[in-house]
This record gives C-alpha cells, sequence and structure tokens, in this order.
C-alpha cells in the first residue's frame, strides 16, 4: 500500500510538473524587448493547454500544440519601462522589471568574447559602468549536432553596474553605451560568442551540404573525424610531456608552457561545422532584435579558408536573416585588426573577403587596421571598435546621415606614370592620421612585381607613383599582415585596405 501510494503521489507529481508553463532561458527577469517590432513570447505547457501572456497594458493568447509548444504574439512597443509581465497556464510566472529599447547580437570568437575587465582603461570603465538601462545575456558555449530550442546561461539577463559589468564582451559595452547615450533608449545585447573558432561552426549545416563552393567544409570536417583516433592518442601522449615540463617549470620557477591544443574531429569540438549555430544561434532566432555586430575572422585566415570567406560569411549572414525572418536586418562586422601573425595566415585577402561581403544589403563594416597589436591577436583597445560598429549602426540601422567609414576605393584612372585615386567615404576630406606623408601604397607594372609608392593627395584623389615603375597598372593599399598605413578622412577614420589586381599574393 505505501508503494502504491508513493507511486500514485510520484506519477501526480510528474503530470503536475509536464503541466506547468516553462519560458526559454531569454524570457526572464531583466530582458529587453525590441521596439517598434511584433514580440513573439514562447515556451513550452502540455497539449491543449491555454496560456495567456499579460503585460504593459496588452493581453495575448496561445494554444499549445501536440508537442506542447506555444507562442503568443505582442503588439510593437515604444522604448520604455521597466514593467512586469505574467505567463498564465495551468500555473502562473511572473518575469519582472522588463524593459522595451534596441536589442542586438553580438557574436564571433574570442576579440568579441574579450571581456572588458581585461580591455584597456577597465577599472575606471567598469568603475563607472551603471548603467540600469543596459542589460547582456551571456550565452554559455554550446556545440550541438541539431538546431536546440532553448539556450544554456546559468545567470540571465544581467543589469549593467560595477558588479556586473566586467565579464561583459569589451566590444559590446561600448558598443551598448553609445547606443543607449545616442539614442536615449535601453539596449540588450546577446552575446553568443566562443574563442578560436571558425564562421562554418556558425553557419546552418543546410547551407553548408548545398553549396558546392563550401560543401568543402564538411569535407575537411569528416577527414578530421576519421583521423581523430588517431591524433588522440597523440594529443595525450603529448598531455604527458607537457605536465612534466609544467611540473619542472613550476619548480624551477620558469613560466609554465602551453598545453597542446585538442584535435579537431573530437565530437562536440568548438570547429564543428553548424555546432555553434545549432546551439547558440538557433535558439536565439525566436526573439526579436534589431541586428548584430560580429567579429571574427582570425580562424579562417589560412591560405584556402581566406578566399572561401567571402563566399561563406556572405552565406552566414544570408542564413541568419532567414532563420530570425526578420528580412535583412542589419548586420555590422569588424574587419581583422593589423597583426603579425604565424606563416600561413593570409589576413589581407580575409579582410578583402569581408570587404566583399559589403555587397549585402543593410551591411556596414568598422576598421580596425589601425587598433591592432603586432604581436597579440587580442588589441586591448576595444573602445575604438565599439565606437566604429556604433557608427556604422547609427547610420545603417538608424538612417543617421554622418560620417560612419574610412575611404574606400573607388576608381582608378591611369596617367602618364602614375595612377589617380577616387574614393567613396572621403568625408570632409582625406588625409594623414599622423600628418606625415602618406605610406601603405604599392604600385606594380605589367611584370606584376609591386614596389612602394609615393603617394600624394589632390583635392579629393591620391596620386600614386613610384620610380620603379614608369608605366604603373595595379595598386595595393594596405595589403599586408600588419601594414604601416596613414590614410584616413578628417573624421579619423582608417582607409580601407584594397587591391586592383586579381594576381595571387
Amino acid at each position: 500500500m505505501k508503494i502504491t501510494r508513493f507511486l500514485l503521489a510520484f506519477l501526480s507529481a510528474a503530470a503536475a510538473l509536464l503541466a506547468e508553463v516553462k519560458l526559454p532561458a531569454l524570457i526572464s527577469d531583466n530582458m529587453v524587448l525590441q521596439q517598434q517590432m511584433p514580440v513573439r513570447i514562447w515556451g513550452w505547457a502540455k497539449p491543449g493547454e491555454t496560456v495567456v501572456v499579460t503585460t504593459n497594458g496588452q493581453t495575448a493568447k496561445a494554444r499549445t500544440n501536440q508537442q506542447g509548444d506555444w507562442e503568443a504574439w505582442l503588439r510593437p512597443m515604444t522604448a520604455g519601462g521597466p514593467f512586469d509581465m505574467t505567463i498564465a497556464g495551468d500555473n502562473t510566472l511572473t518575469v519582472k522589471n522588463i524593459l522595451v529599447g534596441e536589442v542586438w547580437v553580438a557574436s564571433g570568437q574570442s576579440n568579441m568574447q574579450w571581456a572588458l575587465r581585461s580591455s584597456t582603461g577597465a577599472e575606471q570603465e567598469i568603475a563607472a559602468s551603471n548603467y540600469p538601462q543596459i542589460r547582456f545575456f551571456q550565452v554559455r558555449t554550446t556545440v550541438s549536432e541539431r538546431p536546440d530550442d532553448d539556450v544554456k546561461n546559468g545567470t540571465g539577463w544581467k543589469v549593467a553596474n560595477p558588479d556586473n559589468t566586467g565579464p561583459f564582451s569589451g566590444v559590446a559595452w561600448f558598443f551598448a553605451k553609445e547606443l543607449h547615450r545616442m539614442r536615449g533608449v535601453p539596449v540588450g545585447i546577446l552575446q553568443s560568442a566562443v574563442g578560436g573558432t571558425p564562421a562554418q561552426a556558425w553557419t546552418t549545416h543546410s547551407t553548408l551540404a548545398n553549396n558546392s563552393i563550401l560543401h568543402w567544409y564538411l569535407d575537411r570536417w569528416g577527414k578530421l573525424e576519421e583521423a581523430y583516433p588517431a591524433a588522440k592518442e597523440r594529443h595525450e601522449a603529448a598531455l604527458v610531456k607537457f605536465k612534466a615540463a609544467a611540473a619542472k617549470a613550476r619548480a624551477e620557477g620558469k613560466p609554465a608552457p602551453r598545453p597542446p591544443a585538442a584535435p579537431a574531429g573530437a565530437p562536440g569540438h568548438s570547429h564543428t561545422p553548424s555546432g555553434l549555430f545549432n546551439g547558440m544561434i538557433a535558439p536565439l532566432t525566436n526573439y526579436a532584435i534589431r541586428g548584430a555586430i560580429w567579429y571574427q575572422g582570425e580562424s579562417n585566415a589560412g591560405e584556402t579558408d581566406a578566399e572561401l570567406y567571402r563566399y561563406l560569411f556572405a552565406e552566414m549572414i544570408t542564413d541568419w536573416r532567414r532563420e530570425w525572418g526578420q528580412g535583412d536586418f542589419p548586420f555590422l562586422w569588424v574587419q581583422l585588426a593589423s597583426f603579425a601573425p604565424p606563416a600561413g595566415r593570409n589576413w589581407p585577402v580575409l579582410r578583402d573577403s569581408q570587404t566583399q561581403t559589403l555587397s549585402l544589403r543593410n551591411t556596414g563594416q568598422a576598421l580596425a587596421i589601425d587598433a591592432g597589436e603586432s604581436n597579440d591577436i587580442h588589441p586591448k583597445d576595444k573602445l575604438t571598435i565599439g565606437h566604429r560598429l556604433a557608427l556604422a549602426a547609427r547610420a545603417v540601422a538608424y538612417g543617421e546621415r554622418i560620417v560612419y567609414s574610412g575611404p574606400t576605393l573607388r576608381t582608378v584612372a591611369h596617367e602618364p606614370g602614375a595612377l589617380r585615386l577616387w574614393f567613396d567615404h572621403p568625408g570632409s576630406g582625406l588625409a594623414s592620421r599622423d600628418n606625415l606623408p602618406l605610406t601603405g601604397f604599392r604600385v606594380a607594372g605589367s611584370d606584376g612585381r609591386y614596389f612602394k609608392a609615393e603617394a600624394r593627395i589632390e583635392g579629393d584623389t591620391i596620386v600614386v607613383s613610384s620610380p620603379l615603375v614608369p608605366d604603373p597598372l595595379e595598386v595595393r593599399y594596405a595589403w599586408e599582415n600588419d601594414p604601416v598605413a596613414n590614410l584616413t578622412n578628417r573624421e579619423g577614420l582608417p582607409a580601407t585596405p584594397f587591391r586592383t589586381d586579381s594576381w595571387k599574393q
């Protein structure tokens, strides 16, 4: 009898648990909802259950389907708050301290993930970071085989204050703070970034599988999976040596060596094609957003990857827009900063691939060519990058008529012994960043040999020439991994690296 009563009680509790209305991690206290757009609120309950959502003077009803999924739609709201939301079915949940404003996704690899507490001026910035209308939701690293319906997050939405802002993305923080100040509305950031990851990990499987060019990423990964058992053995042997070397270094008071990197091809590896999209982007796509900011490319700067990136990146952006179902929402990114990478890395071609992606509608690029550090792939100046992304957002997303880009090459004309260059985005005029002669230009003749060029500003154009190239045909600017280049507009925004030829490096 006791066992029977226990079993009945257990089944009753289990049934009640199944009947409870549940919400995704994103729908939680302190969240920011996107203004001026229909807002979807969704979750789970028992099949056939009626769910009523009430907030900010609105009531919306939904009924769960046979799988227990439900969604309710709220009419577009204006910026404001705070207010609460109740979600009532067989049980009632309350979400507190909600704001309505601008919501942006911040994604990419380590330079987007890079914490504010590790950025330049962190101590002063964090101490002054009491902005109750800025909130961050940080998605935990998750690699999934199939698109997930919820994100992993143990902390929920965090309100910006000195106790919380240290772990926030430095780039996203400065971006959000400037938008908040300039637009005068709350800002929410969905931070979903993982260090050391390639763009194919953030792209849907269907796009990689159905594109004849991008299928290369799946083929390459398949070979890595086949080779993984042997690579795992080598890695384990390397770990044994590493532990011995680390112990010796500690005993001698020397810096510890770097541990060997885990081999690709392992189950759940963060380089798995589509793995991060499935675990960290797909679960966000029900949430209304204004747009996305992106800082990534270092992990795709290999010789083959750098060329393919112009196809991969454009398809990834198209993927995200299709999955969100909000049309061509603004997508802004950071071009790779100057850096002296190991051999075999092709920063100039990757940068050019990023620039070519500007052919997509509602896109913008923030340059970092002057903000990098030759010996550090993680430049600490995140303020400059966040500011330039905010400039791009103000122009692309919000239609402000401002100078938001540095000069970009428009056309080239041949003159006797020289080339004359015209630029878009000259601002109030072309300039040298340091008021020194222009550097970073090279010209080549029909033999394809490039030589350092002299460059001078003439009105809204630049004339380049070299005594070693009597009849120049092609020109490059800042076409190096770590260039010395100083062309800007008078607003201080750096010129975009370019080349007019299609020759191999």
